[in-house]
């Protein structure tokens, strides 16, 4: 099946070279362009394509709006954010508007392939950078009233074990190693933890994690 894209940016460079590359990719097609958030939100209510690429900073609606005004209206379209990580807050509000990862401007061609293919099949592009950035920005100290962890009464004692874990930025490997489980089974328990929490993707879950307190600021 070929995975249907528009790209979302208001340099007209940009565009083309991602369109470039895309289009010399099997099973990708870049059906839409767009140069602002209003003009994407409109594009993709007509094409309904599988994956946006969103660049943050554009004329009239950003692209943070716009990937909420996507994500509310068309909940199957996934979103990657282009992001220089300039700015913190730029981060954290794309990923309340739904979006469903990141990539850097600068990425390797191979890596903008990837994104498409990652967020096409429902993962999230959380890579360990985006994590470090994550975990930082809710480890800073905090009041004390926030240093208490909760604990989300719809776990288990091992769904709980995981999220903590995907709070930490772990892969599901390296759950598996931490908990000695197969990593068939911890793709089972995060599907879990994400269906009990109604979260959408990893990076949800991360962000979830510290806002809830299920794991304490500082790392605890």
């Amino acid at each position: 099946m070929t995975l249907r894209v528009v790209l979302a940016d208001d340099q007209d460079l940009v565009r083309a070279g991602f369109r470039v590359i895309l289009g010399s990719e099997e099973g990708i097609e870049v059906v839409g362009e767009a140069g602002d958030g209003l003009a994407a939100v409109e594009l993709v209510g007509r094409l309904l394509p599988d994956v946006v690429l969103m660049d943050v900073q554009m004329p009239g609606v950003d692209g943070l709006e716009a990937t909420r005004r996507i994500r509310a209206e068309h909940d199957e379209v996934k979103v990657v954010i282009l992001t220089t990580f300039d700015r913190d807050d730029y981060l954290f509000e794309a990923l309340r508007a739904g979006a469903s990862g990141f990539l850097l401007k600068n990425a390797s061609p191979e890596d903008l392939v990837d994104s498409v293919h990652v967020v096409a099949r429902g993962d999230a592009l959380l890579s360990p950078e985006v994590t470090r950035r994550v975990i930082a920005r809710f480890s800073q100290p905090a009041a004390p009233e926030r240093v208490t962890v909760h604990r989300p009464p719809e776990l288990t004692d091992r769904e709980f074990e995981v999220l903590v874990l995907l709070a930490r930025g772990a892969s599901n490997a390296e759950i598996a190693q931490e908990l000695y489980l197969g990593e068939t089974t911890v793709k089972t328990h995060v599907s879990r933890v994400l269906t009990k929490l109604d979260l959408r993707d990893r990076t949800h879950a991360v962000v979830y994690a510290y806002e809830h307190g299920v794991v304490a600021p500082g790392g605890g």
